[in-house]
């Protein structure tokens, strides 16, 4: 489902919301998609028909406010809960209800806003394990693990400036290495696309920056497509080549950053002020 580029306007129950603006449409087919995406926990409804269309290349950013629906919304894509209903596509081929480790076979991962690495291992042998998971070598008894996807290891712990902490425990790492660690253990299952659920969460404003300007130039370089959650709109701005809203569960708007930033009914939102029906 690839809808019309550009400022989108408020978004009904089922269908695109209304572009605005003369981008033109994505040419490329998404090479993720949602359709009609919802989830209720009680009587909340955390989604509410969320249609999404990334595509290939994309460095996307979904942002609103706590309660959007965002994280939720990366459970529903990566497996992690069931949704009520809608699709979910990836590569094409519809992915709903498929458990996270046939996803990430498939080339989808993510990292969490809790930080989730091994403590008491290295950060080499932390993005070692992640090699040897991505290859089917966990099981092996004969070549002892510590020798396996080494070279590759020490490759992605240089890519994200850890290169000189590959010895240390990952527990004692500084909270912004740490983060760093988890995307090197990402990229380690070689993804088509990557899922952040706020990676900057808990960082200074300076590390924040540098980390998420680290994943543009990765995904710059490897043709990586990037979705990501965030709330510090500075970094947002300065990285996201479009930006989807999130407002009660459905989108608000979408749009390339600029345009996000005059839409009306998004500065309501993040001023409080009720949004216009």
């Amino acid at each position: 489902m690839a809808h019309p580029v550009g400022i989108e306007g408020r978004h009904g129950s089922a269908g695109a919301p209304r572009a605005i603006g003369g981008l033109g449409a994505i040419s490329a087919p998404p090479l993720l998609e949602t359709r009609g995406l919802r989830k209720h926990f009680g009587g909340v409804q955390a989604v509410n028909g969320v249609d999404l269309a990334v595509p290939p290349g994309d460095l996307r950013a979904i942002i609103g406010p706590n309660g959007a629906g965002k994280t939720t919304l990366f459970n529903l894509i990566t497996g992690d809960i069931a949704h009520d209903t809608g699709q979910i596509y990836f590569g094409g081929e519809e992915v709903s209800g498929l458990p996270p480790h046939r996803l990430c076979r498939r080339g989808m991962g993510r990292t969490f806003q809790i930080t989730s690495i091994f403590r008491r291992l290295t950060a080499l042998e932390n993005v070692q394990t992640a090699f040897l998971s991505h290859h089917h070598r966990h099981f092996n008894l004969v070549v002892p693990a510590r020798r396996l996807y080494r070279d590759d290891a020490l490759a992605l712990l240089e890519r994200v400036g850890l290169r000189e902490q590959a010895g240390k425990p990952s527990g004692i790492l500084a909270h912004g290495d740490q983060r760093r660690l988890e995307l090197a253990i990402a990229l380690a299952s070689a993804p088509k696309l990557l899922l952040l659920d706020e990676p900057t969460a808990g960082m200074a404003p300076r590390e924040r920056h540098e980390i998420m300007a680290l994943v543009a130039r990765i995904a710059g370089d490897t043709g990586l497509t990037v979705v990501f959650t965030e709330h510090d709109m500075d970094v947002v701005f300065a990285v996201a080549r479009r930006i989807t809203v999130l407002h009660q569960g459905a989108v608000l708007a979408e749009g390339a950053p600029a345009e996000v930033r005059a839409n009306s009914d998004v500065q309501r939102v993040y001023l409080g002020q009720p949004v216009a029906r």
